[in-house]
């Protein structure tokens, strides 16, 4: 068998490991064993916390939603029930879009709710 020299390869990735490392700190991006385990953390750190945005995401629509409803006098809770049982089907990223940039619409769909609240 062949004899096979392997520095182009392995300074290929050891390279690819070294620029993913850059603008760490130390020997973090100098030494290939250290910026190699970093590396790895970070990457792994990165997809779950692609994953926790999403959960982030929702609590600020949530947070932003009750903020304007308690301003119409009405719960946060006691609103998407309003909503469901009036029939509306909207997204908390929609209701929260509208609270923040368009409040006389958001007003609006506050006092369909109550009304569904009141009737049901």
């Amino acid at each position: 068998m062949a004899r096979v020299k392997r520095g182009v390869t392995g300074r290929a990735r050891h390279k690819k490991i070294l620029e993913l490392a850059e603008g760490m700190q130390g020997d973090r991006r100098l030494h290939f064993k250290a910026a190699n385990e970093a590396v790895m953390h970070s990457l792994s750190y990165q997809y779950r916390d692609r994953k926790l945005r999403k959960g982030d995401m929702r609590a600020l629509w949530i947070t932003r939603i009750n903020a304007a409803a308690r301003q119409n006098g009405l719960a946060y809770n006691q609103f998407m029930h309003g909503l469901k049982s009036a029939g509306i089907d909207i997204n908390r990223k929609m209701l929260a879009d509208l609270a923040v940039e368009d409040l006389t619409t958001f007003v609006q769909l506050v006092e369909v709710a109550r009304g569904a609240l009141t009737s049901a």
